[in-house]
């Protein structure tokens, strides 16, 4: 599966680490950085990197890492075919998959305490999407980005 990851400044740690594991446990994974927590950027930047690439299928599943995960999870959403969603805890993470087929994981690198973020991405990556019922809900979210991409404005 390859994976595409990206944090701001404030998840450069974390997202070095996740490289590292996420590699190790066999997936290609794709940094799309940053790789300098001395200065600050721009999420919007990074999370569009990301974004673009599950969009367009050159990435099975994005992790964005941030403050909070909730700008990078806005920006995210904006790409047809992207659901985003910024989770902190084993709950959260195994139902995004399970029930929305979830296939960008924001990462709150401020919040995050004393989890094992190792142990909250394998867990996302590892989680199967039940489909059944939860197939119609997504197909409705997919027609969604249809219906908006027709209704916008050209130039």
């Amino acid at each position: 599966m390859r994976v595409s990851i990206a944090s701001d400044h404030r998840g450069v740690r974390i997202k070095a680490k996740l490289v590292q594991t996420l590699r190790a446990e066999g997936y290609d994974v794709c940094d799309e950085g940053t790789d300098d927590e001395s200065c600050s950027v721009d999420y919007p930047d990074y999370a569009t990197a990301v974004a673009a690439k599950v969009s367009h299928g050159e990435a099975e599943r994005g992790i964005l890492i941030c403050g909070t995960g909730i700008g990078m999870a806005i920006v995210a959403n904006k790409f047809p075919h992207v659901r985003a969603a910024a989770c902190y805890d084993e709950v959260m993470i195994e139902m995004s998959r399970r029930h929305n087929d979830l296939n960008i994981l924001c990462l709150p690198g401020d919040m995050i305490g004393d989890r094992s973020v190792d142990d909250l991405v394998l867990l996302w990556l590892r989680t199967e999407f039940e489909a059944g019922r939860h197939s119609r809900r997504v197909k409705k979210i997919n027609n969604l980005d249809r219906a908006t991409q027709r209704d916008l404005p050209s130039g």
